[in-house]
């Protein structure tokens, strides 16, 4: 960088000197050899020069980042228009004289006056018409390399000033040296420039004072005087016999309140700014830069109106009782003037800042403004939290307690820490990272504020909306046919859902935003910007794609759960398929949509399938280990469902239990029993163990019992007995008929067993009762016992227990 700048002052002093020296100037024709001409430069070498130096400092400037660099850039580029400007005045006299030359020659004669002029003179006016337009092509060459490096310098002035606002590990000097404050009373360059600003600001003011535009102006003073003094004052009167008379009773009405406190002091202030600035900057002649500085200061009334109306909101001094925070009378009385001169101080310092973008002050300018800026919000924390607690040990002298929350806890560190640590930025020269910390603390302010009141408001309105009690829940009731239970589930609901938004927004403010953004639409499209995934493009996670993911994941669901609804009540009972089979179908239809949305949604994230080979790999090695089970079972679940050896309804036994099959779900299958408990049984030991289906291929039961009779029983009369039991019973079909088989005879006594057919598998259990009550009582009346079991009693006699007595 030092090697380009001398090279550019060398070429310059040799110019100069080049320039200083008269040269000849040799004609064409002899006979005017006796003429001298003044000293030239040769611009036709210096221009291109000059062109490929500024094409030099413009390609450096994208890559500098040290401050003293951009410094010396900047002089180099200063220096270079100051050079192409001296070059064009010494080309305009040369050119002047070329204009004279060609006057004496006059114009070229027309072929209707008849006048011939001689060779000589055509030639020479031919030579003097092409070097006349060689000068001015130079000359306007020179004025665009002039302009050139003019917006150039302007263009390192921002970026250095931007690197100031951006780069907070910059030391730009301490605030106890003198070349922080030098700019208050030593200041050539930026000088003139505020000089010739005050006069535009002037002459804007006389301009709004002219006769066609005096009435104009004293009508927008008037609108700004009342909007501030009456129509605020009458509008939150209004609003607040609003919250009185018209709302339900509640935390509403005092989080109503709160918010219209807020929305009428910042529609307040900005009106009367704008009104402002509608009366001293809306004639068209006002110059541009006064116009910028006034535009600028209207955003920035936005922020001091919310500013202040945050802060009116939070103490509610005129309204005690309705005030939102437990804050004690006397602290909120102290604190009064906090938000306000807080939002007076913003208010200066952005517009300070909008004033340096104007008139394109120095760097050293916009130091001081910023140094500036963070002491007094540095001094401004730590008086709030000196104050604070005065106050609060006067209170407790006086025998009151204080409430102190928590969170007021938290934000006396946070004020003390934040304003020591400006100062001491401030005088270790981090100026940078002390305007940050002190624009930063203002902001997070702002936005906790601002949550805490709108979380409020949309807390108590959804339980004012969704409440049986007040008149818009009773609408939403009639409306809609609700319960009091379902209301109050919208209410918790739609409650949720606010909070989960406004949760999401402060952290896109707190990522997305700053107090020095130039516009709330700056900040708005920050927020969108972030929502289309700039910066996320390389992860191909996009949050506009997420929205879109999550959207179509609910409307799938909810498509899908229609179609089974109209699957399961309306379309398959109308078909000649079995309850079971009905179930099967529903069931693997919703696996398989379920599936499909799952796929919808991952495509609609984005997600690329050529790229996941690490989640295949992922799942084989979660398979390996802990999957394997719930593969297992979900295989085994779709091998139910298809081949269907067990369907819903059937009866079945496996492990001892026996039981209805209720469901086939994915990886198990309920079974109801008949004490109407449910057992979960993995869908996996339907396909690796056995299992009794009592009710495949064939629907009909049989009922068996046994029985063991004496041997002196007549055996034809009992077999007629049971026999007319089982015809008698209406459950036992008559096809097949029932039978008596002789089964065994032995020293117990004769075993028979009574066989009859029932028509369904879950009959024979009651149908065995019936009959066993029947039967017996039939054989009690018939004087026929059933065969007792035989015992083996053994007793020895009395001589024999005397005789072993005396043996022993």
């Amino acid at each position: 960088m030092s090697h380009l700048r001398k090279i550019f002052t060398i070429f310059f002093m040799i110019a100069t000197l080049l320039a200083s020296m008269p040269m000849a100037s040799a004609e064409d024709d002899s006979d005017q050899s006796g003429d001298t001409a003044a000293a030239k430069v040769d611009a036709s070498v210096e221009l291109p020069k000059m062109q490929v130096i500024l094409d030099k400092i413009k390609g450096q400037v994208s890559g500098v980042s040290d401050e003293s660099q951009l410094a010396q850039l900047n002089d180099m580029a200063v220096d270079l228009g100051e050079n192409a400007n001296t070059l064009s005045q010494n080309l305009v006299p040369q050119s002047q004289q070329v204009d004279a030359q060609l006057a004496v020659l006059g114009p070229a004669p027309t072929p209707a006056s008849g006048v011939k002029e001689t060779a000589d003179v055509t030639s020479k006016r031919r030579q003097l018409l092409a070097q006349k337009s060689r000068l001015d092509d130079q000359i306007k060459q020179a004025n665009a390399l002039q302009n050139g490096a003019s917006v150039l310098s302007s263009q390192i002035l921002n970026l250095r000033r931007d690197r100031l606002k951006n780069q907070v590990s910059l030391n730009t000097g301490s605030i106890l040296s003198a070349k922080f404050w030098q700019p208050l009373y030593n200041n050539p360059v930026d000088g003139p420039k505020i000089v010739g600003f005050a006069q535009d600001l002037k002459q804007s003011v006389l301009l709004s004072l002219s006769p066609d535009y005096r009435i104009g102006t004293g009508l927008w003073l008037l609108a700004a005087v009342l909007v501030m003094a009456l129509g605020r004052r009458y509008m939150e009167e209004f609003l607040a016999w609003v919250s009185i008379n018209k709302l339900s009773e509640g935390r509403f009405r005092r989080s109503f309140l709160a918010c219209a406190i807020a929305i009428t002091t910042l529609l307040a202030i900005t009106l009367c700014c704008n009104f402002l600035a509608l009366a001293f900057a809306r004639h068209p002649d006002s110059a541009d830069d006064v116009r910028d500085l006034v535009s600028s200061l209207g955003v920035q009334s936005i922020l001091a109106g919310l500013i202040a109306g945050l802060g009116r909101a939070f103490l509610s001094t005129r309204r005690p009782s309705w005030r939102l925070p437990v804050i004690n009378d006397d602290l909120a009385k102290a604190l009064k003037p906090f938000p306000i001169v807080i939002a007076t101080l913003v208010f200066i310092f952005q517009g300070l800042e909008a004033f340096n973008r104007a008139i394109e002050t120095s760097v050293s300018t916009t130091i001081l403004g910023n140094g500036l800026t963070a002491i007094l919000i540095g001094l401004l924390c730590l008086m709030m939290v000196i104050r604070t607690r005065r106050i609060r040990r006067k209170i407790e002298k006086t025998g009151h307690e204080v409430e102190r929350s928590r969170i007021a806890g938290l934000v006396d560190i946070a004020l003390i820490l934040t304003g020591i640590t400006i100062l001491i930025c401030l005088v270790i020269g981090y100026v940078g990272l002390a305007r940050y910390l002190s624009y930063e603390v203002i902001w997070v302010g702002i936005l906790f504020s601002t949550f805490y009141f709108l979380n409020a408001l949309a807390v108590d309105g959804c339980q004012v909306l969704f409440s049986t009690n007040s008149a818009p829940g009773k609408l939403v009731t009639r409306s809609l046919n609700l319960s009091e239970k379902t209301l109050l589930q919208l209410g918790s609901l739609f409650s949720g859902i606010l909070k989960s938004a406004l949760i999401i927004m402060l952290i896109l403010l707190l990522m997305n935003g700053t107090i020095s953004s130039s516009s709330p639409g700056e900040i708005l499209s920050r927020i969108i910007d972030f929502f289309a995934g700039r910066g996320l493009e390389k992860l191909n996670l996009i949050p506009s794609h997420v929205v879109m993911a999550i959207v179509t994941l609910v409307a799938g669901i909810y498509v899908l759960r229609s179609v089974r609804n109209w699957l399961d009540h309306d379309f398959l009972p109308q078909t000649s398929m079995d309850a079971g089979m009905r179930v099967s179908l529903v069931t693997l239809f919703s696996n398989i949509g379920y599936v499909l949305v799952i796929l919808m949604t991952l495509s609609a994230i984005g997600v690329q399938w050529n790229k996941l080979a690490w989640i295949v790999s992922a799942l084989s090695v979660g398979i390996g280990f802990g999957l394997q089970e719930i593969v297992k079972n979900f295989i085994s679940g779709l091998i139910l469902l298809t081949e269907r050896p067990v369907k819903v309804g059937d009866l079945v036994t496996i492990s001892g239990i026996e039981g209805d099959i209720r469901r086939i779900n994915v990886r198990a299958t309920e079974i109801l029993l008949t004490d109407k408990s449910t057992v979960i049984v993995p869908n996996s030991q339907f396909i690796s163990q056995n299992v009794r289906n009592a009710t495949m291929g064939n629907a009909q039961g049989v009922v068996t019992i046994p029985l063991t009779f004496p041997l002196d029983i007549d055996p034809v009369k009992v077999k007629d007995i049971l026999l007319s039991t089982f015809t008698d019973n209406e459950k036992i079909l008559d096809t097949p008929a029932p039978s008596v088989s002789f089964k065994d005879l032995s020293a117990q006594g004769i075993l028979l067993s009574v066989t009859g057919n029932v028509i369904s598998q879950r009959l024979i259990s009651s149908t065995r009762s019936e009959l066993l009550f029947d039967v017996l009582v039939r054989l009690r009346d018939a004087n026929i016992a059933l065969s007792s079991p035989q015992t083996m009693v053994i007793e020895q006699k009395a001589a024999e227990k005397e005789a072993s007595a005396n043996l022993e």
